[in-house]
């Protein structure tokens, strides 16, 4: 390229070590121009919108095993193959297939009421006639554990506030356990997130083999701050919970991939991307059909612009990230010979981007610091310690650099699996952004010497 001899002083090289220092104004000097044409081509148009809209309105949502999965992914191979990348492959991978089923929750007393509930993935369902019976609203763990005595034979419902998600999401994942734990029959929580337009969120939850497996669901803010409230009047709360849900057997899905091969150390990687998978209401949009696109279309923008970085670029799109990690795992397991040098993720939304959180050695630190000061220009600039992503953590914990892409994520938990995770949600030039944040940050990475 015409800039090596100017990209080459940047880096003093320290013998017999991996620490480098780096000259933050020469490389931004050196990058500049390649920065703006990047951020021109991924602005120019509504393209990325375009075809996130397209995914997640003719596919839906796409729960692991699920046919919608299977489609959409068919769909990105044949459509990243006519965009004409160097390679374009599905690597196969076996995936949990959790179904729903038909899911009711009945308020019985003190009056009759129909409870919007949406089942947590991976629960067992509920005998064929549901389960009647009361209910002990209790606010998180420790109340529970302090009333145990009243649990055995009822409904445990936690009423837990958001706080933050790492936080609040331990009673949606353990809290089956830790109401069977004390006898209760099934177990409900008040769906994790800030806001709530009666829209009860699903995900993950875990079951031990040392503790009984009783039916858990989600259900809104509303109807559960209203059970708690009819509690503390002194009412007693009787619902009857019904729950069809089927662990079936595993099913073959892809992670899908697609590159661009590197010009002088193509066996060296950046890989960034998002997950193809959903939970099985709303479209996924955000939750990561926005991601995926985000990390294509920034490689779709690099190969427009006829820039090849000397480092293979490869965007990976996950299988099975929203319950079972399997996409990730096998790419970590398929790939571990190759040499990656630095993995991206986007998955919090393609909300306006504000930087990237990035975890591993303070060397890499200060180049990732580097090539912020190209983003200065769509306010993505900041760099914050710790980051990276699920789909990319087998990669980090082999001792690859992550890179989880930041976004203001004020609204995301409003929408977090449920039914409202539609593209409407989501704005065309706030996507725009967050190609040309990926773009500039894994092109540069690669192209350093």
């Amino acid at each position: 390229m015409k800039h090596l001899a100017v990209v080459l002083a940047l880096f003093i090289c320290i013998p017999s070590a991996t620490s480098a220092q780096v000259d933050s104004a020469q490389l931004v000097a050196t990058y500049r121009e390649i920065a703006l044409r990047i951020i021109a081509a991924s602005m120019k148009d509504s393209l990325a919108y375009e075809r996130l809209a397209e995914l997640c309105d003719t596919f839906g949502p796409r729960l692991s095993g699920s046919e919608n999965l299977e489609r959409a992914i068919d769909w990105c191979l044949a459509k990243m193959k006519a965009d004409g990348f160097d390679k374009v492959q599905g690597e196969p991978v076996m995936v949990p297939r959790w179904v729903r089923g038909k899911e009711t929750c009945q308020l019985i007393s003190p009056r009759a009421h129909n409870i919007a509930v949406l089942g947590l993935g991976g629960s067992i369902p509920t005998p064929k006639n549901g389960i009647t019976a009361e209910v002990l609203v209790v606010r998180d763990f420790d109340e529970l554990d302090a009333r145990a005595s009243e649990a055995k034979g009822k409904i445990v419902l936690f009423n837990t506030p958001f706080t933050q998600y790492g936080q609040t999401v331990r009673v949606r994942v353990l809290g089956a356990q830790r109401a069977a734990k004390v006898g209760a029959v099934a177990s409900l929580i008040r769906s994790v997130g800030p806001f709530s337009l009666y829209t009860p969120h699903t995900g993950g939850m875990a079951y031990a083999d040392s503790i009984p497996k009783i039916p858990h669901a989600a259900i809104s803010l509303e109807d559960a701050e209203m059970l708690a409230r009819m509690q503390k009047r002194g009412q007693k709360v009787v619902v009857k919970l019904v729950l069809e849900s089927k662990q079936l057997p595993d099913s073959p899905s892809r992670n899908v991939i697609a590159e661009i091969r590197g010009s002088e150390k193509p066996d060296e990687i950046v890989v960034f991307g998002g997950h193809i998978d959903s939970w099985d209401v709303g479209q996924g949009a955000m939750d990561d059909a926005g991601g995926c696109i985000a990390a294509w279309h920034a490689l779709k923008v690099i190969q427009s612009l006829g820039l090849r970085a000397r480092r293979t670029l490869r965007v990976v799109l996950w299988t099975n990230e929203e319950n079972g990690f399997r996409g990730a795992t096998a790419y970590a397991e398929a790939h571990k010979h190759e040499k990656h040098v630095l993995a991206i993720e986007s998955d919090a939304g393609v909300f306006k981007p504000t930087g990237f959180g990035f975890t591993g050695k303070d060397s890499v630190l200060q180049i990732i610091k580097a090539i912020s000061g190209l983003l200065t220009p769509i306010d993505a600039a900041r760099i914050t310690l710790g980051g990276g992503g699920a789909d990319i953590a087998p990669l980090m914990q082999q001792g690859v650099p992550g890179l989880g892409l930041q976004v203001d994520g004020s609204r995301y938990f409003w929408y977090h699996h449920t039914h409202a995770d539609t593209v409407d949600k989501l704005n065309p030039e706030e996507l725009n952004r967050c190609v040309a944040a990926m773009a500039i940050m894994a092109f540069v990475a690669a192209d350093l010497p």
